[in-house]
């Protein structure tokens, strides 16, 4: 199972939302490539980095803070904010991320993503994000009326390398991960799942480990790292046991 240590940037600095809330926001710094070097040396070999400003305005917003982390992080970096066009697909993909992450056009607009992930496959990730098992966008302002598994089996034939699910109601308040939601979807879909959202310690990351086979593929953590509560390396030792 792959740990994502994760980066969400705004105004260009390193910060953690309660829920998806910008106004709710912790700061923990200001130099985000330094952040990346950091969890390189504890050990991690993949990197989730949201363009929170892009997820709202659409388009990307923290390009220079994105580029150097890319620059500095020696692992895989995968990108997600306001990704919704293929020129931004095709843009990130040239100047080294790894995967891209699409959420809100997803939804809105499904046969663009069908047609990034045929154009670059195993690249492209699809965000699965809920609120009371219903699909948010738009930088998770807005509730649509589909349900999770309805969107992500829109994508099973489309050649998607995972589904990042979150639980809105759990991100960045240390509440654990909603295993059965995530375990549920992954046992519902033929895509791999990559739980995010809540993550409080080792003890998500153990449960998580149980369920490897039944399609989860990796886990994001941001705030648990932040705050101290979860040790990257550790976690990374026990996602690594097979």
């Amino acid at each position: 199972m792959i740990v994502f240590p994760a980066i969400d940037l705004k105004n260009g600095e390193v910060v953690r939302l309660a829920e998806g809330d910008m106004d709710r926001a912790t700061v923990y710094g200001d130099d985000p490539a330094a952040q990346a070097r950091l969890f390189a040396e504890a050990g991690a070999s993949h990197l989730h980095v949201v363009d929170l400003d892009g997820s709202f305005a659409g388009s990307a917003q923290n390009r220079e803070a994105v580029e150097s982390i890319v620059a500095a992080f020696p692992g895989k970096v995968q990108l997600g904010g306001g990704i919704r066009t293929p020129a931004d697909v095709e843009g990130w993909l040239e100047a080294g991320v790894e995967r891209i992450v699409i959420g809100t056009a997803a939804l809105k607009d499904p046969q663009f993503v069908k047609d990034m992930a045929r154009a670059h496959a195993g690249r492209i990730v699809v965000a699965v994000d809920a609120r009371d098992g219903m699909v948010a966008t738009d930088g998770w302002a807005e509730v649509s009326d589909v349900s999770i598994v309805d969107m992500a089996r829109r994508f099973e034939d489309a050649g998607v390398a995972s589904l990042l699910f979150t639980d809105i109601g759990r991100d960045g308040l240390l509440k654990g991960v909603n295993i059965d939601a995530t375990v549920g979807l992954a046992r519902q879909v033929d895509i791999p799942v990559i739980a995010s959202g809540g993550v409080k310690g080792l003890i998500d990351i153990n449960t998580l480990m149980q369920f490897a086979g039944d399609g989860i593929e990796g886990v994001i953590t941001g705030r648990a790292l932040y705050d101290g509560r979860l040790d990257l390396t550790a976690a990374l030792r026990v996602a690594e046991r097979t």
